[in-house]
């Protein structure tokens, strides 16, 4: 499967929506928790593979903002299971720099004292950067970046005549950092689920029907491969696209 890749047109940044740890758990007669456990180490894989290709950023949806509606003995042990598996070991490994977006303010103190740790200790990392979508949604990080913005014009920092997309995109949890070429979606679902809404509007979607535990590097492969075989228009027409290639 590598030996498809184009590797001058590997993606620069791939998101992940790491779903079916509990479906997986569950196939096996397991708590979801068994489920978490096991997606660590895919995360673990993937995260080296998409270094070892040359993939830039990679974003983990993790745990979003609607996770905290889930039965309190799961929130506490993803809550653990963070604390413990998140070490720096991997990204000193890739040397690669570990970035957290989402809502800090709700994690518990050594959650957040611990994962805040890792950035520290990983910030001169230079391979790659990975983001960690930690208690995070779209709508909250836009809500957030809207309230920011309207405080800046109230104080006169900011003139509203100038705020455009690249004032926005400033604002979010993920300044600094280009929008995701490829996303892609483990267990069967269809859907983004409040995910990088502003960031993937010209994102290429992937969706498979693999649950994350099992997602391997020729999972990842076969994505990539798929992303190769489209063309990206951004609103040009195909003939327009040709024509720049020439």
């Amino acid at each position: 499967m590598t030996a498809q890749l184009d590797m001058n047109r590997i993606p620069r940044h791939i998101a992940f929506i790491m779903d079916g740890n509990g479906r997986w758990a569950a196939e096996r007669g397991q708590e979801r928790l068994y489920g978490h456990n096991a997606g660590v180490e895919t995360v673990r894989r993937i995260t080296t593979e998409c270094g070892n290709l040359g993939v830039k950023y990679v974003t983990l949806y993790t745990f979003s903002t609607e996770n905290w509606n889930r039965p309190a003995d799961e929130v506490a042990g993803l809550m653990h299971l963070l604390l413990t598996s998140l070490e720096d070991d991997i990204f000193m490994r890739n040397n690669a720099r570990m970035i957290i977006i989402g809502d800090r303010s709700r994690l518990p103190q050594d959650v957040r004292e611990g994962l805040e740790g890792v950035e520290k200790r990983t910030a001169n990392n230079t391979r790659m950067d990975v983001l960690i979508a930690l208690s995070y949604s779209s709508k909250w990080e836009i809500t957030e970046a809207v309230k920011n913005i309207a405080e800046e014009v109230k104080n006169g920092t900011l003139k509203s005549e100038d705020i455009d997309e690249e004032v926005i995109s400033q604002h979010l949890e993920t300044k600094g950092v280009p929008d995701p070429d490829l996303l892609i979606r483990t267990g069967g679902e269809v859907r983004v689920s409040n995910f990088l809404l502003w960031q993937i509007a010209y994102s290429e979607l992937y969706f498979c029907d693999t649950y994350w535990p099992d997602f391997r590097e020729e999972d990842l492969h076969k994505a990539i491969i798929s992303y190769q075989g489209r063309q990206r228009r951004y609103g040009k027409t195909e003939a327009q696209i040709e024509n720049e290639e020439k």
